[in-house]
């Protein structure tokens, strides 16, 4: 079954997407501690990342590693919700998606560090 969304085009359909962009981001910072905390780390570090990068490409290092730990809590919290959508009893493969969207964050967080101490030490 298609979605009765998908027969948008053009303009709509760009208004359409960035409504639904807006409130899911207001769905995560709702309801999503690890996000809520990331947001308020990334709103000191953007700024800083901004200011502490000595060249253009530095600061877009700084400050696109920390948009990357958003997009990718972002993923994660989607893939989370979806599983426990489907089902709320324990199951090997539930773990393995959550498990796995947790391991993609905590590398974005390394990721995050690693530029972060390049861009600064290096």
């Amino acid at each position: 079954m298609e979605s009765p969304y998908k027969g948008k085009t053009g303009l709509q359909r760009l208004i359409n997407a960035t409504g639904y962009s807006f409130a899911g981001l207001a769905e995560a910072a709702r309801n999503e501690d690890a996000f809520r905390q990331e947001l308020i780390l990334a709103a000191v570090m953007v700024p800083l990342g901004l200011w502490l990068g000595p060249t253009g490409i530095a600061k877009a290092l700084l400050v696109g590693s920390v948009l990357l730990v958003l997009i990718v809590e972002l993923l994660n919290s989607a893939v989370e919700a979806t599983v426990d959508r489907i089902s709320l009893e324990d199951h090997r493969l539930a773990k393995r998606a959550k498990d796995i969207g947790s391991a993609a964050v905590m590398l974005s967080l390394v990721n995050a560090a690693a530029v972060w101490g390049l861009v600064l030490l290096g």
